[in-house]
């Protein structure tokens, strides 16, 4: 079964345009899908993947016999898995310049060779786009269309007359459901409890211990699952690298190059502090978040509702992060040397934003360390995204979790005034 996503009517626009479309993102978050899905209305069409060793040997080696039977004959032409070629940019620059006319996709599930080896042959000519699990709005979208279309025509409206209980409690339901399971594909189209944790399985076997292992070379893998282990409990928490190389037994320069491939092929992201101050401001510690929940909570060993867990905040914090990930949207975090914090702060057009999460909350209440950012940097907008508080007071908006990707999208990516 196909779910349509964002990205789809994004790419669609180019399709006549020259650039060469690559499409990174994790394994198993849709690109193959989408990409099939795109070319399927298309005529002179080809799809082939580089996982087939002799095609991509062939590429590496006899791109002049590779062009011959599989570029000029078509028109559309989408080479799946590319990351594994070892020749990349090179032959697709002779393929650019050689066959003016030709749209050429490219797939790949780490972002290492995609933006890293290939831009210095093919400034000018590629055009690089993201493909994560889904989004909040794309799994609401699946799971109840009618409640997803409530949102998106009503979104603005409910700050003034708020949402009945009953829409509340079905909304809320769903965003459990997703802090618990995540956003992969194949996760979200399991029917059942017992299917999707075999596949957030599977996907932590497959996509974490065999792909770095396949990067670093690492033949003891018990290291690797200590760190990711430890990692998953320390979500949304200022992490030490003395301590995590303690708990991992990696040496400093080897955790540091694992925790950069873990970023690489998707699995967590690294928050960096915001800071004017050195000497009153935190400015080295990070911060580390997971891309996809459901595969945090594989790694953590517990799918229990976000009520029966002592780490519901760093749940609701995960949630926050991954939308704001699939926004383009790449936050830091705020902590004065006194421990008064905020969760994320980001800037968009040179405006402020900052963004607290809360479990429960009482109207008109900013918390202190809020306050005290408010004061010092005069944010444009304030969100306290919490369980069930929906108003705007000034500046500051209060909203419940599953209302921030849309609220969000709707005033400020697409600028409607409040």
């Amino acid at each position: 079964m196909y779910i349509e996503r964002k990205l789809e009517s994004i790419i669609k626009k180019y399709l006549d345009t020259p650039e060469i479309i690559a499409i990174t993102g994790p394994r198993q978050s849709g690109k193959t899908t989408l990409i099939q899905k795109i070319l399927e209305p298309l005529k002179n069409t080809l799809f082939i993947t580089f996982e087939d060793i002799r095609l991509r040997s062939l590429f590496d080696e006899d791109i002049d016999t590779f062009c011959k039977l599989y570029i000029a004959p078509y028109k559309y032409i989408c080479i799946d898995e590319f990351q594994y070629s070892q020749a990349g940019g090179q032959g697709l620059k002779m393929i650019y310049d050689t066959f003016p006319g030709k749209k050429i996709f490219i797939t790949g599930s780490s972002s290492i060779d995609l933006t890293v080896k290939m831009l210095g042959f093919l400034v000018g000519r590629i055009f690089i786009f993201q493909l994560f699990p889904f989004d909040f709005e794309e799994y609401l979208s699946y799971k109840d269309r009618a409640l997803f279309q409530l949102l998106e025509e009503d979104t603005l409206k409910l700050l003034e007359k708020g949402l009945h209980q009953s829409i509340h409690e079905s909304l809320n339901r769903i965003f459990k459901e997703y802090c618990i399971y995540g956003g992969y594909p194949r996760v979200v189209l399991s029917n059942h409890t017992e299917e999707k944790r075999i596949v957030l399985n599977n996907l932590y076997h497959t996509l974490i211990m065999r792909d770095v292992r396949d990067f670093t070379g690492l033949k003891e893998d018990y290291k690797l699952n200590k760190l990711i282990k430890a990692l998953a409990f320390q979500a949304g928490n200022i992490i030490s690298y003395n301590e995590l190389s303690q708990l991992s037994e990696f040496s400093f320069s080897s955790l540091k190059s694992h925790l950069g491939i873990l970023e690489k092929i998707f699995v967590i992201n690294m928050v960096s502090p915001f800071y004017t101050n050195g000497r009153t401001e935190l400015v080295k510690a990070p911060k580390v978040y997971f891309v996809d929940p459901g595969l945090r909570n594989e790694i953590a060993s517990n799918f229990s509702l976000p009520d029966d867990r002592g780490d519901k905040g760093a749940l609701q914090e995960i949630f926050l992060y991954s939308e704001c990930l699939k926004k383009g949207i790449s936050p830091n975090f705020w902590r004065s040397k006194s421990n008064a914090e905020v969760d994320f702060v980001w800037e968009v057009e040179n405006k402020r934003i900052a963004m607290e999460a809360k479990s429960k909350i009482k109207p008109g209440t900013i918390p202190l360390s809020l306050k005290s950012f408010m004061e010092k940097y005069q944010p444009e907008t304030v969100f306290i995204v919490n369980e069930s508080v929906l108003e705007k007071r000034n500046n500051v908006i209060y909203l419940p979790y599953y209302l921030f990707p849309v609220l969000y999208r709707k005033i400020i990516m697409n600028k409607t005034a409040l």
